[in-house]
């Protein structure tokens, strides 16, 4: 029988509770590190017009990326999806603070999605179509704060 209270965290306690835990955490993590890993992997050889317009898309959210040279600011996203990535499949990295590097990673990207006026609907909220692909980020917020409340292995 279902019961809702056993999805309040306290800490694992049976073996049953320990191989769920490490199932969620694997459904969590594999796909989405290997995505971010493969995604900051293939920005590392950015040339200067792909490195400019990476850079103007982040500036719609973050305004002071634009005092970074373009180059450089395609380095540092390069190395840090690929260091969040790697962190989000290396076991030995724990849930939360992996989840903490995955929200806080989200938030950046959704910061552009809402900072930019043609990315959503006239409501401010839903995506137009040009924000759907910004828009389903939003998950890998959910799936950030997910990591975060699984109890410790």
């Amino acid at each position: 029988m279902f019961n809702p209270l056993k999805l309040i965290p306290t800490g694992v306690s049976t073996a049953q509770d320990k191989a769920t835990t490490k199932v969620a955490s694997v459904a969590l993590r594999a796909p989405l590190g290997l995505y971010i890993l493969n995604a900051g992997l293939g920005k590392f050889n950015s040339d200067e017009e792909a490195a400019q317009g990476l850079q103007d898309m982040a500036a719609t959210g973050l305004p002071f990326v634009k005092e970074i040279e373009p180059k450089n600011f395609a380095s540092l996203l390069a190395a840090g999806e690929t260091a969040l990535g790697a962190a989000l499949l290396l076991p030995f990295i724990p849930n939360r603070l992996a989840g903490l590097g995955l929200t806080a990673f989200s938030a950046g990207l959704l910061s552009m999605y809402f900072g930019n006026p043609d990315m959503t609907e006239d409501d401010g909220i839903r995506p137009s179509q040009s924000g759907t692909s910004l828009a389903k980020d939003s998950w890998l917020g959910a799936a950030g704060v997910a990591l975060m409340a699984l109890p410790k292995k």
